[in-house]
């Protein structure tokens, strides 16, 4: 018997991501029950798992460095970008560091990156 389960286990091994999803669904529908997420992730593990896609970043911050040669610049862009006041602006462009945005999209952080570049500030979108 165990002959046979190693065998099993090596046919399973073979089968990629989405031929195993296949026979999940297949088992479920025979047996009439439902895979539980640690169930499904036993029956594709080995080389079948590590073949799974890396969830890709959706969220960004927008990171001054340093505000440039250009202070004034800078500021103006961080209003523009942001609702902050002068004060604030010039604050958050005097701190290395500051976050100008936080959890924004791609598009948008590489947009004020490149507007604050323009503006001679040193920026980092993490």
């Amino acid at each position: 018997m165990a002959a046979n389960l190693e065998t099993l286990v090596e046919e399973l091994s073979k089968l990629s991501v989405l031929e195993a999803a296949e026979l999940v669904k297949m088992l479920e529908e025979k047996w009439g029950v439902s895979a539980a997420a640690p169930v499904a992730m036993a029956a594709m593990a080995g080389p079948a798992a590590a073949a799974e896609p890396v969830e890709e970043k959706t969220e960004f911050d927008v990171i001054i460095k340093d505000a440039g040669p250009k202070k004034i610049e800078t500021i103006k862009v961080i209003r523009q970008l942001t609702s902050l006041g002068l004060g604030e602006a010039k604050t958050m462009a005097e701190t290395v560091g500051g976050k100008v945005l936080t959890g924004v999209g791609k598009d948008a952080a590489m947009d004020a990156k490149k507007k604050l570049e323009e503006a001679g500030a040193v920026i980092e979108v993490a």
